[in-house]
């Protein structure tokens, strides 16, 4: 006599079903928390934004800062461009937004308030900075394949993203910009050798400056300047 091949099936593990039914659910909450999130952040972004542009313009990112009770120059404000990865500067796009504000769980302008002192700690760590101080630059590049930034400007950027780090340096740094008269403009060559001068030049006696490690020339010529002043 020829063996069945259809195999016999037990009932089903009831204790499967359950987890099964359980993690379903669970996804189905997941999904709709995610939902409401988004919501959230939306509605936000709306009560900011420009209904005819689409975007939060200058006047709505001065609008946004008054409830976060920050001033619009306050360098969290650029840390939260960085965080949202904001091509224009003054502007938001929704993309943007969503994408910052996913990051920093923050749903609600009472959220983001609280989000902001954990943001700057996440951008002071050495390896974010150094990407927060290029995009600092790129941010501030406001025409179409502009390439350097004007000498007032850059003093301000330095004080604002450097200053509270390295205040003798950057105090010293915008009396020489300010006072020579061979650069008109600062390129992001230049920018990033300020970082490092910064970090790695012991200061205010320059003993380890060594103008053989290609440093950009206008630190060369800040070293004597200094070393001129200081004698």
């Amino acid at each position: 006599m020829r063996r069945s091949s259809t195999r016999k099936t037990g009932p089903a593990n009831p204790a499967s079903s359950m987890n099964s039914s359980a993690t379903d659910i669970f996804r189905s909450a997941s999904s709709k928390a995610i939902i409401k999130e988004l919501e959230r952040i939306d509605h936000l972004f709306n009560l900011y934004a420009n209904r005819s542009s689409g975007m939060i313009d200058p006047e709505g990112i001065e609008a946004l800062c008054s409830d976060l009770e920050v001033d619009h120059t306050d360098v969290r404000i650029l840390m939260l461009a960085w965080k949202m990865k904001a091509e224009k500067q003054g502007y938001f796009t929704l993309d943007e937004w969503r994408r910052g504000l996913k990051a920093l769980r923050a749903d609600t302008i009472s959220k983001l308030k609280k989000a902001l002192p954990e943001l700057e700690k996440e951008v002071r760590r050495p390896p974010n900075f150094v990407d927060f101080y290029s995009y600092a630059f790129r941010y501030c590049l406001t025409e179409e394949k502009q390439k350097s930034i004007d000498i007032e400007s850059i003093c301000q950027l330095l004080d604002l993203v450097l200053g509270s780090q390295f205040h003798p340096q950057v105090d010293m740094l915008i009396d020489y910009l300010k006072t020579q008269k061979d650069y008109k403009v600062i390129n992001m060559d230049q920018w990033m050798g300020f970082l490092r001068f910064c970090n790695e030049i012991s200061f205010p006696d320059l003993s380890n400056y060594d103008p053989d490690l290609a440093w950009p020339l206008i630190l060369d010529n800040f070293v004597e300047w200094m070393i001129a002043k200081q004698s």
